[in-house]
């Protein structure tokens, strides 16, 4: 059984990629399944965040103020930014802007942190940054889709920000619980929560695919190009950020793919629940998902590659 799950998390991008495609061709799989299952897929999501967070991955935020504090200002303002200029950029039309929009205000993915491990980045960081971008998310996600998207759509803040607080930050509460009061339980999920939150996210991708088919068909090449230059840019901005700070290399990977690997999943629920107006608005997040973990996938491999040939040259 470990050694299935280990196969499963080591091959995350070609099993999203291949949940992505299924769906695609025969979306009739996935229909009869309500959009609204992916709140408590994330939710269980969360929850395994939680089951591994502890005492020390926060408190990296207080030993570290500096390194988590410009690592999470950078997820707040490249991304949002990025999405936005790229929306005018390429004239899309408002649902899509949207979409775009919400995945840019979204925190860290939490797959960032399995990526940052593969790439020999600074994984204390990495895990201290998603934490705390993930707190902060019920305010700064609300607002900064108000401030971007507010003038030509509609913005319930107060819903976003209540949709954020049930679906990410109560689930990571009650998994920090159990994993407190619970230790052995604990102790023996954690070996199986990468196979576990990779299957979490198959299944939402599944489900905003297929419902979304028909709609990525007609505009799905105009998005899937704005997605992955949303993505290319957050990883290449943020590890230009953290060079012109003069940051140590681990420190810049973890900030790059911080930086460009978001909630996507999130930010398709948000667009279900609280735009369906715009149903077009859920495509942005559904391409997203399956992109960013292949694009993640690359980018740890020439990440660790790159840190093997400076470690030769240094000895």
């Amino acid at each position: 059984m470990k050694k299935v799950c280990d196969f499963i998390a080591r091959w995350m991008g070609v099993l999203v990629l291949l949940t992505a495609v299924v769906s695609m061709a025969w979306p009739q799989m996935f229909l009869p399944i309500n959009m609204k299952v992916i709140n408590p897929l994330l939710g269980l999501i969360m929850f395994g965040m939680g089951l591994t967070l502890k005492p020390s991955d926060f408190r990296i935020v207080f030993s570290r103020p500096k390194d988590v504090l410009l690592g999470c200002l950078a997820q707040f303002t490249v991304m949002p930014t990025v999405a936005w200029l790229l929306a005018k950029a390429f004239g899309l039309p408002d649902e899509l802007a949207l979409g775009v929009i919400l995945v840019g205000c979204c925190p860290g993915g939490t797959a960032s942190n399995v990526i940052t491990f593969l790439a020999k980045g600074d994984l204390a960081l990495s895990v201290g940054m998603t934490a705390t971008s993930t707190v902060l998310s019920p305010l700064l996600t609300p607002l900064l889709v108000w401030l971007m998207a507010g003038t030509f759509v509609n913005v319930d803040t107060v819903g976003m920000l209540l949709s954020i607080l049930y679906v990410v930050i109560a689930p990571i509460v009650v998994g920090f619980a159990v994993q407190r009061f619970f230790p052995k339980f604990t102790e023996r999920a954690v070996a199986y929560l990468p196979a576990f939150s990779t299957l979490m996210i198959a299944a939402v991708v599944a489900l905003v695919v297929s419902h979304t088919a028909d709609r990525l068909l007609t505009g799905g090449l105009i998005v899937v190009l704005v997605v992955m230059l949303h993505n290319i840019l957050g990883l290449t901005i943020g590890y230009t950020v953290g060079r012109l700070l003069g940051l140590p290399r681990n420190k810049r990977v973890a900030i790059s793919i911080e930086v460009g690997m978001q909630n996507s999943g999130l930010a398709s629920s948000l667009a279900t629940l609280h735009f369906a107006a715009y149903p077009m608005a859920t495509i942005p997040g559904a391409v997203f998902s399956v992109w960013h973990n292949i694009s993640g996938a690359v980018a740890a491999r020439l990440f660790a590659r790159s840190g093997e040939r400076k470690e030769k040259e240094n000895t």
